[in-house]
């Protein structure tokens, strides 16, 4: 014990150096502190996926909307309060989940190592263990070292989230916002190879495209004529879709293929072959080794959007509610 503290001491003087600050995402950041923290993680999220395989889809997209909203300090996760709405209870995160199992990893973890692991580090680690589940071996390098922010702010959500009806120009924009290329969106669009869109985030494609009653014409017409018959409305808000109809719960790199078949749900997925450098690249990840390399890049990149290291931040208890 002894060892432990005079470790853990080490550390923090480091960090009162300036080693931790700046960003400073690092492989095994918990090996002196809590050794066990991914094994813990990933023996968790194997559990989880093995009776609710919908789960690498929300997960990922979970880790996507906290990182492009301050950045990747698990203010996504936080509760809103009498005197506050937040991040969660924004409109384009009224369907995220996956809330529960962050809350039962971080409850095993405290049980082991009481405020050490933070929650938006969890939330990184189990994205990437997630979809990891498929390959039984980990699909991307999580670094580690992510502290917890203490803001949380619904607006900040509207104003950041790129929306599923924005076009090329915008969607370059927000990446670019928060440091991020046009081939990282393109790469990372690629996850919409897992799990469902709802009808209303789309269905002015069917029924309503130009405010005329008529139907995008970018969008592939026997496609469109299928998606027809299970949203019959421009209201139908509960019913969703695959958005990779063929293989909407195998992370592989078919987005691609339906994509240049012109079969993209949302007008975000259409909109990259709308620009020269963004459909080549849309051509080149058909290759499916070439996703995966370039994927795991990407999201090695989004994981360090603007992290609070060294004593930025805190180590939130429980990842709904910051410390008092």
């Amino acid at each position: 014990m002894k060892m432990r503290a005079f470790l853990v001491a080490c550390l923090a003087l480091f960090c009162i150096i300036g080693v931790c600050q700046g960003g400073n995402l690092r492989k095994k950041f918990y090996k002196l502190t809590c050794s066990q923290a991914e094994d813990i993680v990933r023996t968790k999220i194997q559990e989880h996926v093995s009776a609710r395989p919908e789960l690498p889809a929300k997960l990922i997209r979970l880790h996507f909307h906290d990182c492009f909203v301050r950045g990747c300090d698990g203010s996504v996760l936080l509760d809103s309060t009498a005197s506050n709405t937040a991040e969660k209870d924004s409109i384009p995160n009224l369907s995220l989940s996956g809330f529960d199992v962050i809350d039962d990893i971080k409850a095993a973890l405290e049980e082991k190592c009481p405020g050490t692991v933070s929650c938006a580090d969890i939330l990184a680690l189990a994205a990437r263990d997630a979809v990891s589940v498929q390959f039984n071996k980990p699909m991307w390098e999580v670094l580690t070292g992510r502290r917890d922010g203490r803001v949380s702010i619904s607006g900040e959500a509207l104003a950041n989230l790129p929306a599923p009806f924005f076009n090329i120009t915008q969607l370059r924009q927000s990446f670019e916002s928060k440091k991020l290329t046009v081939h990282d969106l393109v790469v990372l669009s690629g996850a919409h190879t897992i799990g469902v869109g709802h009808c209303n985030l789309f269905s002015n494609r069917l029924f309503n495209f130009t405010g005329k009653g008529d139907q995008d014409p970018s969008l592939n017409p026997t496609y469109a004529t299928l998606l027809k018959t299970k949203c019959q409305s421009l209201s139908d808000t509960t019913t969703t879709v695959e958005m990779d109809p063929d293989s909407s719960s195998t992370f592989d790199n078919d987005y691609y293929s339906i994509l240049l078949q012109n079969k993209g749900l949302f007008q975000s997925d259409a909109a990259l072959l709308t620009a020269k450098v963004s459909k080549n690249i849309v051509n080149e990840l058909t290759k499916q080794d070439k996703f995966f390399t370039e994927f795991r890049q990407s999201m090695k990149r989004m994981g360090a959007i603007e992290v609070l290291t060294g004593l930025d931040g805190e180590i939130r208890t429980k990842c709904s509610v910051v410390n008092s």
